[in-house]
């Protein structure tokens, strides 16, 4: 079992005893745990025999490290099994809908015995919620609609997860004798930012025809599997623990390119792609493309071929959606898409200064070692006081604590001075122009009040990047994936006043986030809008995430010369927002390394 499936299950027995009015030291105590073992970087496993070592891990006890063994052998905790027995198996998923917490389901629980999302549907539509306390009717509306969206995102899982299935089944898979390639397929490789299944195809002596028994038997021992679906002959369908469905194909080499093709998709493309063959004499299944008059095979062993042979390039896999990727294939102007060299920085991260676990100098060390050029330190401000956002002084502290950073590391890496500003619900700005004016990036943000109204919400973030110290729009949607829906915004509306502006816009590519989504991205680019990709990392190793944003870049179409933060360090200052003095001129700034910036810098 990896550490990430061992969190989930700490996180889990946390929030049950949650439920049941447990212990508030004996909860705390589970999610420091399932803390430590998720930002362990030594596998909680391979320790199991070794309690020593497991008590060498901080916010790991004795009585902490026994559960852990058990978790390890029983993928399971004993405490978590017993108090799903006294509620219901399905009471976790209440705590799915946005804005439920054990507290809301130790109520529900209280008043009607609710421990399931159809229990609570069904009392929703009888009335039964009525005069609980804490349940107003606008309280009972919001919980109708997080179950509308549940219900719309039900067996999909987000891309960090869905890879993280995927790398482990990787390193169990690539270990089997007789296994050459594994490789990933459907829409994890299309980088879907969310995925219904795992498509996994494998080849070597060991998956050619008649040869695959033992290799079938030893997939199926795979210790994460919930429950085995089918085992055929060159198949192998699960569910893991986490109820993700992984569909494993043993293939013969020869037709390793013709499977990796169909079974990456999409559907749609595939449908062009096979009229495409058809009109050129060709049929074209997952085991070949072969000739329609005498069923020769002209292609099968490698993508490449098959493309070649229907007089097309390569088409990368993010572009296959039926979106005129065809056709650009043709004519030979597919662009050249963005990739996770490109990037030379990261304009949005947090340190401990808010809501962040590492300081301006741990980041900053981290970003070196990522080979970047410059980062901004963006923390948040007062408005989001559960963070500890910063007010008017201590913001003020911190460019200077930055400056100081900025200075000490000798020019290996350049530190921005930012901040990630609360859009408040009338447009203004959490801190006054003096305090950003200080600053060289200034990312505006939509954290709180998600629930306004369009035209309301659409002024708001307008008035918002009329702010001439706005550089960067946050959160364009503010949506949470599988859990929170975008707020309601015309999109459109705010992409042209930011592109009209020189307001760059961000893409998040925290997994959990990921706005904009590809769509929007590519109004934005419609729009003329100018791109950053962020990972808004509260974490050092939370800098990794960058990939995942720049997967749904490749999915609209992103060039590097879309993206501000592909440039070196002058011309990124050069490209964003010039901003406007007291004295009404426009500046840009563009201090030297180590420098103190000010209002006329």
């Amino acid at each position: 079992m990896n550490n990430q499936g061992i969190a989930r299950l700490l996180e889990e027995t946390a929030d049950l005893l949650e439920i049941d009015g447990g212990d508030s030291f004996r909860i705390r105590s589970y999610r420091r745990a399932a803390e430590a073992v998720e930002q362990s970087t030594v596998a909680i496993a391979s320790l199991v025999d070794m309690p020593k070592r497991l008590l060498e891990i901080p916010g790991i006890g004795k009585g902490m490290a026994a559960n852990l063994q058990v978790a390890v052998r029983e993928r399971s905790i004993p405490l978590r099994d017993e108090l799903l027995a006294r509620y219901s198996a399905e009471i976790l998923d209440l705590m799915k809908l946005p804005g439920v917490g054990p507290k809301t389901v130790r109520l529900l629980w209280d008043a009607a015995k609710i421990a399931s999302i159809d229990a609570l549907e069904a009392a929703i539509r009888s009335g039964a919620l009525q005069g609980l306390p804490r349940m107003s009717e606008k309280q009972v509306a919001k919980l109708k609609k997080g179950i509308e969206d549940y219900r719309k995102s039900s067996g999909r899982f987000r891309i960090d997860h869905a890879e993280e299935a995927w790398l482990a089944l990787r390193a169990y898979l690539g270990a089997l004798s007789g296994v050459e390639t594994v490789t990933t397929a459907g829409s994890l490789r299309r980088g879907r930012e969310t995925v219904g299944d795992l498509d996994i195809l494998v080849t070597g002596p060991a998956c050619e025809p008649g040869a695959t028994g033992e290799l079938v038997e030893a997939i199926a021992r795979y210790e994460d599997i919930r429950d085995l679906i089918a085992k055929g002959e060159n198949k192998v369908s699960f569910h893991l623990q986490s109820s993700l469905q992984v569909d494993v194909r043993l293939l013969p080499a020869r037709s390793f390119g013709a499977a990796l093709q169909y079974f990456t998709g999409s559907k749609m493309h595939n449908v062009a792609l096979r009229q495409r063959a058809l009109r050129m004499g060709y049929t074209l299944n997952e085991w070949a493309l072969a000739r329609v008059d005498d069923g020769s095979v002209v292609a099968s062993e490698t993508e490449d071929a098959i493309y070649s042979v229907l007089g097309l390039d390569w088409i990368p896999p993010e572009l296959r959606e039926n979106l005129g990727e065809i056709e650009a294939a043709q004519t030979h102007s597919l662009p050249r898409l963005i990739a996770l060299d490109d990037l030379r920085g990261d304009l949005h991260m947090h340190t401990h200064a808010t809501d962040g676990l590492h300081s301006i100098e741990e980041m900053a060390e981290a970003a070196c070692a990522r080979g970047y050029s410059y980062i901004a330190i963006t923390d948040h401000s007062k408005n989001l006081a559960m963070t500890n956002g910063l007010n008017e002084e201590r913001a003020l502290e911190h460019i200077a604590r930055i400056r100081a950073v900025d200075r000490a590391l000798g020019g290996r890496i350049r530190v921005f001075a930012g901040i990630e500003v609360d859009i408040l619900t009338d447009g203004e700005l959490d801190l006054p122009d003096a305090v950003l004016a200080e600053m060289e990036i200034v990312i505006a943000s939509v954290h709180t009040a998600l629930q306004m109204p369009r035209e309301a919400m659409t002024r708001r973030i307008l008035r918002a990047v009329e702010n001439p110290y706005v550089r960067i729009l946050g959160h364009g949607t503010g949506r949470l994936l599988l859990r929170r829906e975008p707020y309601e915004v015309d999109l459109p509306a705010v992409l042209r006043r930011c592109a009209e502006l020189g307001v760059a816009v961000e893409h998040n590519a925290a997994p959990e986030r990921l706005d904009l989504c590809d769509r929007d991205l590519r109004l934005a680019l419609e729009a003329g809008c100018r791109l950053v990709v962020n990972t808004d990392a509260h974490d050092r190793r939370q800098l990794d995430k960058m990939r995942y944003g720049v997967r749904q870049l490749r999915r609209a179409w992103v060039r590097p010369a879309d993206v501000l933060n592909t440039l070196e360090v002058g011309a990124l200052l050069s490209a964003l927002r010039a901003r406007t003095s007291a004295s009404g001129s426009c500046f840009s700034l563009q201090s030297p390394v180590g420098a103190v910036s000010t209002n006329s810098s």
